[in-house]
């Protein structure tokens, strides 16, 4: 009898665990779930998303101050127009702030870093960041840096063939 009742409390207590890891999970990967409190949201536009996922955390001096809500693509500019919802507690951001798309370490998940500016007005709901930079895209870093490599080992042997070039129209008109 007393290993029975111990089974139904040992299961009782799986069940209650497994309960909290599920919503625990659905609770820190929804982007819903800023944190507590209203948010008002802001719209940024990038020219390069990179990996930027709905979800992405927003900061301000390294302190998460929101999510980003929605991604998608301002039909006018083809440019990626990122919304974001920032905490209300967070209203005294100035309205000339930027925005930029950072990388948590070499290989990491991407989001949005704020750095304010000096304006004393400030971002409220439906407020548009003007100045923004995109992600760095690896690869695109890595295309430039072997294309810049091979221009330069092409302009070594374009010099070194002129100079050939004239050497050789020098000794012509030596006997």
């Amino acid at each position: 009898m007393q290993s029975k009742a111990l089974e139904i409390l040992v299961g009782f207590f799986v069940c209650l665990g497994i309960a909290a890891v599920f919503v625990l999970t659905f609770r820190v990967a929804s982007p819903e779930s800023v944190g507590n409190g209203q948010t008002y949201a802001v719209t940024a536009k990038f020219g390069n998303i990179g990996g930027l996922k709905p979800g992405s955390a927003v900061t301000l001096a390294g302190v998460k101050i929101g999510r980003v809500r929605s991604i998608g693509i301002d039909p006018q500019t083809f440019e990626a127009q990122v919304r974001l919802d920032i905490l209300s507690r967070y209203d005294r951001i100035p309205e000339d702030s930027s925005a930029k798309i950072l990388t948590a370490g070499l290989l990491g998940e991407q989001y949005v870093g704020l750095e304010p500016g000096g304006l004393d007005e400030y971002l409220k709901d439906g407020s548009t960041l003007e100045l923004t930079q995109g992600a760095l895209v690896l690869e695109n870093l890595i295309g430039q840096f072997l294309a810049s490599q091979g221009s330069s080992k092409d302009d070594k042997l374009a010099s070194a063939l002129d100079r050939l070039a004239n050497s050789l129209e020098a000794s012509k008109g030596k006997p």
